[in-house]
């Protein structure tokens, strides 16, 4: 399919959570003149942590370079997982242009907001501990989605991306990702932009919100979505799902439970989750309380 602009955001390359393989299927499927790649790209916390960088993973890095050299314009925003790379050369050598936002002119000359997100998330700059910890749980969560999926293939059955209809179903999640777009279309529009296009927090929208066009990526652990501009200027949020780009309408957290396994599972998982953020949202509550006697 030949498109006008694609944007992809989140593909954690250095986590065992990436789904390099449909990465590289969906961008094997898809031409595109402008290629935005929205932050967390490299998992530069995760390769600290621990180095796995499979042979998968390198391929991604070379595809994209292939298309900046064959003419394809190839945009880095920065992201919190890979900032670093802010400092390095690296990036520019490889032929991509790397900054921190970026404004993209629509074909009716209307501007977008291309950022990552993360400069927008209150408890990610001013609690990370508890940011950390709500991490490690949506680690756990993801894990378990990528062994699901991996019986699904087998069965001969397509990916469905159960994290990201968990999340949905909880409502601390829900009111965090209402509150991130939120601010993220109004400062979009305090600038004049028609609309915004973000990633961060791995959920997959593209809907009006607050007077803009509110079109977040999704990642690539999970929900293995993307965000493109036809060359008629309509843009569609498409989700791989395997064997093929599927146009969602909305958003990703929209999608059916379809089996009743899945659904056990869903459900379990969903329990879990509830629970770590239960003791989360205690501890905050105590520390708010310990902090007002002081």
């Amino acid at each position: 399919m030949k498109v006008r602009a694609l944007f992809i955001s989140d593909i954690h390359l250095g986590s065992r959570a990436c789904q390099a393989a449909q990465l590289l299927e969906f961008l094997a499927a898809h031409d595109a003149e402008k290629i935005y790649l929205i932050g967390d790209i490299i998992d530069g916390l995760r390769l600290r942590a621990r180095w796995y960088w499979p042979i998968s993973h390198q391929t991604v890095v070379e595809h994209l370079v292939a298309r900046a050299r064959n003419g394809a314009e190839v945009y880095y925003v920065l992201g919190n997982h890979d900032a670093f790379l802010a400092k390095s050369g690296v990036l520019h050598g490889l032929g991509f242009e790397v900054c921190r936002e970026h404004v993209h002119v629509g074909v009716d000359g209307g501007r977008y907001l291309v950022v990552h997100g993360d400069q927008f998330d209150v408890v990610g700059r001013r609690a990370r501990w508890l940011s950390h910890l709500a991490g490690r749980a949506y680690e756990i969560v993801v894990v378990c989605n990528g062994y699901v999926n991996a019986v699904r293939r087998r069965l001969g059955l397509r990916y469905r991306p159960y994290a990201a209809l968990i999340k949905a179903r909880i409502k601390a999640v829900t009111r965090f990702i209402g509150e991130f777009e939120t601010n993220l279309a109004e400062a979009a529009v305090r600038r004049g932009h028609r609309g915004v296009v973000c990633g961060h927090i791995h959920h997959a929208t593209l809907r009006n919100e607050s007077g803009c066009l509110y079109m977040n990526t999704g990642d690539w652990v999970e929900s293995c979505s993307a965000i493109v501009e036809h060359v008629d200027g309509r843009f569609e949020l498409l989700r791989w799902n395997g064997t093929q780009a599927e146009s969602r309408r909305g958003s990703i957290r929209d999608m059916p439970v379809i089996s009743r396994v899945a659904g056990d599972f869903y459900a379990l998982l969903s329990g879990a989750m509830t629970g770590v953020l239960a003791c989360l949202r205690f501890l905050v509550g105590s520390l708010r309380r310990v902090f007002s006697i002081l």
